[in-house]
């Protein structure tokens, strides 16, 4: 009885050890290899962008004063149409400025005929002076007579031109070509020279300014930038318009104006972009995005954002595939945003692969198996892949393209 209990318990031990051999086996088990994706790098030029806000200007303004006194018999226009120049606006009484007119003419007229006989009575007193008729000094004084009203007819004819100039300015002319608003005032209204309100204002639609502010250190920083060679200006500065709904202006602007000045309350420096504005469909006032070209990195590269960690400092790393399949921490210069990607400066060569998928597995030192950033999942050995002994093994397809 006592032999039989001996056995069982040497027996149950000898399984228990068994057991044991078999679980120390398992556990040395090489870690399977995580599956990432990966990116090569390539320089290429990338061009330098950066969104401002702005607001539209219209390219010419004018405002329609009065530069007579009178009563406005007729408003010549529509509210809000398009004006050419020298178009009539208004017309004012010009009763009083025709007969002012008229009365310089009369009065050039009467000295022009004083002169006329003047001329002939000096050329007289000049004759009869020579022969011993009459005295030098008569005939001095005749010369002196007619000198004097051939100033009195330049005169009269200035005094006749101001007098049409005035009598023009009773119908009121569009300066400049564009869009009339809201007239201020209606038929029978008194306007005068020395008021202060505009009868109306004329807006030169097409082209379209775009005024922008930047600030005076990125400002600076762009000018270093392209002093120093970093960035290539292309020479076309094209600027796309956003507007606030976020759709995008089809015809791209020109960047044709920096102001020289800086703004001592905000520290910005005023931009101004030209946009064509054919059909007149930007109107002023609106508050615009220019998304503005301001220069080309000739050699840069371009990383997804999803791609690029960083640190507590704000230093920024990648995950990149080393010759023993390894993945490794790569200190990386990325400041500049261009789209979903960050433009790299430094820390990256051509060539390089940059994982892009995965990285919640693929830790640094990690042994991974790579193959390039969508490619299609690996090949599943007839369903058998997971199968004991095949060790997660993947078809050829996988095994190439980690190669």
């Amino acid at each position: 009885m006592a032999f039989g209990r001996v056995f069982a318990i040497s027996t149950l031990a000898a399984s228990t050890l068994a057991l044991a051999g078999c679980g120390s086996k398992d556990d040395g088990k090489k870690p399977k290899e995580i599956q990432v994706g990966y990116i090569v790098a390539r320089q290429t030029s990338v061009p330098v962008t950066t969104e401002l806000s702005g607001r539209t200007v219209a390219s010419e303004i004018a405002e329609v004063r009065p530069q007579v006194t009178g009563i406005i018999l007729q408003r010549l226009f529509t509210e809000g149409s398009y004006v050419t120049a020298g178009q009539p606006l208004y017309q004012i009484d010009s009763r009083s400025y025709a007969a002012s007119a008229n009365q310089a003419a009369g009065n050039l007229a009467a000295t022009q005929a004083t002169v006329e006989a003047l001329r002939i009575k000096a050329e007289r007193y000049k004759l009869l002076a020579d022969q011993g008729g009459i005295s030098r000094q008569d005939a001095a004084d005749a010369l002196a007579a007619y000198n004097q009203a051939r100033g009195q007819v330049l005169a009269q004819r200035g005094a006749l031109q101001a007098a049409r100039v005035s009598l023009g300015f009773t119908r009121i002319l569009a300066p400049i070509s564009g869009r009339i608003g809201v007239s201020s005032v209606t038929k029978g209204a008194l306007v005068t020279t020395s008021q202060t309100d505009a009868l109306a204002k004329i807006q030169k639609l097409d082209p379209m300014w775009v005024n922008i502010q930047q600030s005076s250190n990125d400002y600076m920083a762009l000018r270093r930038a392209l002093q120093s060679g970093k960035l290539a200006a292309d020479g076309t500065a094209a600027v796309k318009i956003i507007l606030s709904d976020g759709t995008e202006w089809p015809v791209e602007g020109r960047l044709n104006f920096a102001d020289v000045d800086v703004a001592s309350g905000t520290g910005t420096v005023i931009l101004r972009v030209t946009v064509p504005n054919p059909r007149g469909d930007l109107l002023p006032g609106l508050f615009v995005k220019a998304r503005i070209v301001q220069g080309i990195v000739p050699n840069g590269i371009l990383v997804p954002q999803g791609a690029v960690s960083r640190t507590p400092r704000g230093s920024a790393t990648v995950l990149v595939l080393n010759a023993k399949s390894e993945a490794e921490t790569r200190d990386i210069t990325a400041d500049t945003p261009v789209g979903t990607d960050w433009l790299v400066t430094s820390g990256l060569k051509p060539g390089d692969k940059v994982i892009t998928e995965g990285l919640v597995g693929a830790k640094p030192g990690a042994k991974v198996k790579a193959s390039p950033a969508g490619s299609p999942p690996p090949a599943m050995d007839g369903g058998k892949s997971g199968a004991p002994g095949n060790g997660g093994s993947t078809g050829p397809g996988t095994g190439k393209a980690g190669q």
